[in-house]
Order: C-alpha cells, then structure tokens, then sequence
C-alpha cells in the first residue's frame, strides 16, 4: 500500500500534463541526438540563415568535406535536412523552423550561462565526433 503524498497548504499543485505515447517520447530522443554533435548544431545554424551546399558549409566552418556529408547525412535521416540537387551540387535546408529554434534555444541558453560554456561548443566543432550514431 501507498502512502498518499500531501502538498504544503501555500503552494497549488498544478494538474500532471498529458502523457505522450511512447513511440513520440522515443523518436523526439531520437531527434534529439541527431541534433547532439556540434558540428551538426553549426549546420543547422547555418542552414537556419540559408540554404546551403556542401562546399558551402565546409567553407563557412571550416570541416573537411567528408565529415560535413557524414553529418549531413545523419540529419538527413532524422529528417532535419532536406537536400535537393542543382546540377552537380546538392543544396541543403531545414525540414522546417521548429528544428532550428530546438538549437538556437539551446545555444542562447548556454552563452547566457545556463550550461557548458560556448567556447567549448565551439572548440568542439573541429573535433572528431565521439557519438555512436554515425
């Protein structure tokens, strides 16, 4: 049996939130790692500006090309990015905004001091990825 759990008098309790089903809760974590490297948080940052090609991206981050299509493959996958070709370049943009306000909260949240310093993040995005899901 239970004990039943009383709240303090001063305070409201506020109603629990629906519960999401399972299979969301799996594919937003999912999502959510897609978006975890720094080098694909930089992509996503620029592809947030505008579409862009792979040479493009390399360029403005300074990645060598087969780590960027490595990435961009795997945010292919999770549906973050969207590429369509022009002749001989594929040019890449975001599936949709909400993608891009996931990142850029993020990062606004830790250059206000609110997680791991932005200067790690952005050290980070000439360093290999050390996650499994490429």
């Amino acid at each position: 049996m239970r004990g039943e759990h009383t709240h303090s008098p001063e305070r409201d309790v506020p109603r629990p939130s629906p519960p999401r089903s399972a299979r969301t809760l799996a594919e937003a974590g999912e999502l959510l790692r897609a978006l975890a490297a720094p080098v694909r948080i930089a992509i996503v940052l620029q592809l947030q500006e505008a579409e862009r090609c792979v040479h493009e991206l390399v360029e403005a981050l300074g990645v060598a090309q087969p780590l960027i299509s490595q990435h961009l493959r795997v945010l292919k996958a999770a549906g973050v990015v969207h590429g369509e070709r022009h002749g001989r370049e594929v040019v890449y943009r975001l599936v949709d905004e909400h993608l891009a306000h996931i990142v850029v909260d993020a990062v606004i949240h830790v250059e206000e001091g609110g997680g791991t310093s932005a200067r790690s993040v952005v050290a980070g995005i000439n360093e290999p990825d050390r996650t499994e899901d490429l």
